[in-house]
């Protein structure tokens, strides 16, 4: 009978690719930009804001024929607060799983020099996700659900994030639409599954645990109920125009000057109008000498918006020769104001932000949790208190951020998504 493959396969090589891709990504290009600005130290009390809120001054006619000049005004001031929240990532692994990679003899990457090295980047990815929620640490909100009795499939297309600010084996909460009710019932849940561009995630659930209008929530805030402040205060918690409820402690219905400048796109496509507007609307409160440099960020979804304007209005002049062709613009200021682009943004909004005025309060800078000099712990277990061949370590921070005046900060909300995102 004849040497089959099967009889030599024993003495084959085995090729691996030494290259090992991420099929992710761990971008945190807000984070970034506001982890530059200026930090305030703080204690475990409230940080003040002083702020002027009102103009004094009683200007009017007299009569300088003995006539009485009235008493004066002057300015009012009042305060803001922030404190700080605390978040931390633990990341944990297996001696065996360090024994097996910690060769190139053995494996072809360290996978713990790799997972101490990425972890740090992770981190910065997950606070850049929850800089994107309004103070609630809302992560998402439901629009389907389904369960076949191991797993809730989540889909979350309601809003302009879907699965974006989620990651795979990140333990959230599932909320009522009005955060009252926690139906985790203070339980977290891990993710098992996360699909992007489907905008789906799943994690276990025996039976149907989510509704639609939920809201997934970032994993350790215990109870939430409802509109409390629970979490970081992100974008949409500053950028934004209500004039009611609070903003760091200050009433929104007495004082419209902590109001941010909204202009409404009412889901329709972007226009040069809605960006002259949310500009000069800047200018309205606080006056031409007062303005300053801004940034706009947006999802890349919105800079092909732009780039679609422009699309309707070329005219392609060709000339007598052989030339490359590029209908494609390179879209890097709006109305003169320098575009950044986040995936992570919410896709149907444009926020014109000022560095100066975005601040953090920091309680704890960012770094590995110690006790003493250690920062790597053993797993104990839990039938004789013995450590375990696992070991954990942590990134923590505890800090938050704030804007010191509201009336710089301007977006662009409820703006139509082109097709495909």
């Amino acid at each position: 009978m004849a040497q089959q493959e099967a009889d030599v396969a024993a003495a084959e090589l085995e090729n691996v690719d030494k290259v090992v891709p991420t099929l992710f990504e761990r971008e945190g290009p807000f984070y970034k930009w506001i982890d530059t600005a200026e930090d305030v130290e703080i204690s475990a009390r409230d940080a003040r804001v002083p702020l002027e809120v009102w103009s004094g001054g009683n200007f009017g006619h007299y009569d300088p024929d003995g006539g009485a000049l009235g008493l004066g005004t002057a300015p009012k001031y009042d305060k803001a607060v922030v404190n700080s929240q605390h978040l931390r990532m633990g990341t944990q692994y297996t001696r065996k799983a360090e024994w097996a990679t910690e060769s190139g003899r053995k494996a072809v990457v360290n996978t713990v020099r790799r997972l101490s090295a990425s972890a740090i980047a992770e981190f910065r990815r997950y606070v850049d996700s929850i800089l994107m929620t309004n103070g609630t640490g809302v992560l998402g909100t439901v629009s389907a659900v389904s369960n076949d009795a191991t797993n809730d499939t989540i889909t979350l297309g309601s809003d302009g994030y879907g699965a974006k600010l989620l990651r795979y084996a990140q333990e959230v909460a599932v909320m009522d639409s009005t955060l009252a009710t926690n139906r985790t019932t203070g339980t977290d849940k891990q993710i098992n599954f996360h699909d992007t561009v489907a905008k789906q995630v799943k994690y276990p659930a025996g039976s149907q645990l989510a509704q639609v209008g939920d809201k997934i929530v970032v994993g350790g805030l215990g109870n939430v109920t409802g509109a409390s402040v629970v979490s970081i205060l992100g974008v949409p918690y500053h950028h934004n125009n209500a004039s009611s409820g609070t903003w760091l402690g200050l009433n929104r219905a007495t004082y419209p000057q902590i109001r941010a400048n909204r202009v409404n796109a009412n889901s329709g496509t972007i226009a040069l109008s809605y960006v002259r507007r949310a500009m000069n609307v800047i200018g309205d409160r606080v006056g031409m000498d007062n303005m300053k440099a801004a940034v706009a960020w947006m999802h890349p979804a919105q800079v092909q918006a732009i780039e679609n304007l422009g699309w309707g209005l070329t005219t392609i002049q060709k000339s007598a020769k052989e030339e490359g062709l590029n209908l494609f613009f390179n879209v890097d200021q709006l109305a003169g104001v320098p575009i950044r682009k986040s995936f992570s943004w919410d896709r149907s909004r444009i926020d014109f932000m000022v560095k100066g005025v975005w601040k953090k309060v920091v309680f704890k800078q960012p770094g590995l949790y110690k006790k003493g000099s250690e920062t790597l712990f053993d797993i104990r277990s839990t039938v004789d208190g013995s450590p375990k061949t696992s070991l954990v370590f942590y990134y923590v921070i505890s800090f938050n951020a704030y804007v010191n005046n509201p009336p710089l900060c301007s977006y662009i909300d409820a703006l139509a998504v082109p097709t495909g995102y």
